[in-house]
């Protein structure tokens, strides 16, 4: 399987099961477009995130869109230009591959 459809495979995968969630994001329907309505303009500690899921602006959306899911559950859309969004991806991705060389 090719980078790219794997690439796609994921990120199909991950909205269909971020569409099962109760969220401010918009539902899936059948056709594919942006999910953030509006964001989060306030901050999120890092050890509150259960999960963070980073879209790539592409043919469904123009904008990228960062969507955390809190350790309580919420969904809430994230501003990917924002400073603290930026750290929390990189220190997240870091950890990530601290995990991975285990």
């Amino acid at each position: 399987m090719s980078p790219s459809r794997r690439v796609s495979l994921v990120l199909f995968l991950s909205l269909l099961a971020g569409s099962l969630l109760p969220s401010r994001a918009a539902p899936l329907t059948s056709e594919l477009r942006c999910q953030c309505i509006e964001l989060f303009s306030g901050r999120i500690p890092i050890k509150r995130f259960a999960r963070l899921n980073l879209y790539p602006a592409g043919p469904h959306c123009a904008n990228t869109e960062v969507i955390a899911t809190t350790t309580e559950g919420r969904e809430v859309c994230l501003d990917p230009e924002a400073p603290w969004v930026k750290v929390a991806i990189k220190r997240i991705l870091e950890k990530n591959n601290e995990n991975n060389q285990l």
